[in-house]
């Protein structure tokens, strides 16, 4: 049903200098002697690539971006940063749709382009969805996943270079973790909707996030629909986001 390579994205957010690489590096030594198969993902500040992607050399690491302005090319658009400049200092993924994002005015149709954008650069993309507590309680959140989903992909995209991140709003940052019978049912609705949407003969790879941390890891392992997760406050640190990796695995 789901992929055996589990993939640990970190979201640094508004964090980290040039001696924050000494994270990374901790992160890397692990993983070369940890024997699981993994892919780790750590998305940083957009100053912090360049340096990052020169400084490590790992093949079990990528360095990915946070978000990136809609247009393809070079414009008028003063303090924005594009998929094309991403990629030019080492981005090899890039997060797209996060709560925070939609929060300052990312619609669906704006995190359209956005994909877009980063689909004509071949990048990997991270696809953020999630409701509300208000949506959640009023019973929306299906409806919420699946206008999200249809508003923000296309038909014409290949999935394969999309890796889509649940994550409840009302979760993130809060320590509140949905129940893991509603989390099965809401993997299932995704993974099933998007190959009905899409056509595909696969199920995409879906991660979750929100309030993940080193000691609630262990509550995930029996979901067989979950493909990984994205790591908020933990990924700043390499004992957390190490502890995460290893404590999923006990």
């Amino acid at each position: 049903m789901t992929n055996k390579l589990k993939y640990f994205i970190g979201n640094w957010k508004m964090f980290g200098d040039l001696g924050s690489i000494k994270i990374i590096f901790r992160i890397s030594r692990f993983l070369h002697t940890f024997k699981k198969r993994n892919k780790v993902v750590l998305c940083v500040p957009s100053t912090l690539i360049n340096h990052f992607t020169k400084k490590i050399k790992s093949k079990n690491v990528s360095i990915g971006a946070q978000n990136c302005h809609q247009n393809k090319n070079y414009g008028a658009f003063t303090g924005s940063v594009n998929a094309r400049m991403l990629k030019n200092a080492g981005a090899k993924y890039i997060i797209l749709g996060h709560s925070e994002n939609r929060l300052e005015g990312d619609t669906n149709f704006i995190i359209r382009k956005k994909i877009e954008s980063v689909m004509k650069e071949k990048m990997n993309i991270i696809f953020c969805i999630g409701e509300t507590i208000k949506q959640k309680n009023k019973g929306r959140t299906f409806l919420v996943l699946r206008n999200q989903i249809k508003g923000s992909l296309k038909k014409k995209f290949n999935l394969k270079n999309i890796i889509i991140a649940y994550e409840p709003i009302w979760s993130i940052g809060t320590g509140n973790i949905p129940r893991q019978v509603d989390l099965i049912k809401i993997f299932k609705f995704i993974k099933y909707e998007c190959k009905k949407i899409f056509r595909t003969k696969s199920f995409p790879k879906v991660l979750y996030g929100g309030s993940v941390n080193e000691k609630n890891i262990r509550m995930f392992t029996s979901n067989s629909y979950i493909d990984g997760f994205l790591i908020g406050g933990s990924s700043q640190s390499s004992k957390k986001f190490i502890d995460i990796i290893k404590n999923y695995y006990k």
